[in-house]
Formats: structure tokens, sequence, C-alpha cells
């Protein structure tokens, strides 16, 4: 598992124009796309790290199972 500096800069990145533009759509009185926006960003995220996290399950796996 190598988790290198550029998928912390992509992440940064996506959570920086996902707030921009969430700040935008609330201030044109769009609350409700603006919700859906962060949801969307949240699970581009989420899916992008999933396998670390996964990653990250096994290894406690294996350190508590001593295997």
């Amino acid at each position: 598992m190598s988790f290198d500096v550029d998928t912390i800069f992509q992440i940064a990145g996506i959570g920086i124009i996902i707030a921009m533009i969430q700040t935008v759509l609330k201030q044109m009185g769009k609350e409700d796309w603006s919700q859906w926006v962060t949801l969307i960003g949240f699970i581009i995220i989420l899916a992008m790290i999933s396998t670390y996290i996964a990653d990250l399950f096994e290894k406690i796996r294996r350190v508590f199972l001593f295997q």
C-alpha cells in the first residue's frame, strides 16, 4: 500500500472545487442542489480511497489474527 502525495492533492483539489460550487449554489438560493453536490463529492472521494480502506482493514485483520 503506497499512499503517494498525488492522491492527497487530488482529494484536496476535489474538496476545494466542491466547496466553491456549494458556496455559489447556496448564495443563489439553491440549497437542495448544494447538498447534492456535496454528497456526490463525498461519494467520489470515498470511491477514490476505498482501496486504501480495504488495505487498512486487511492489515488490521492480519495483526489481530496473527497471520
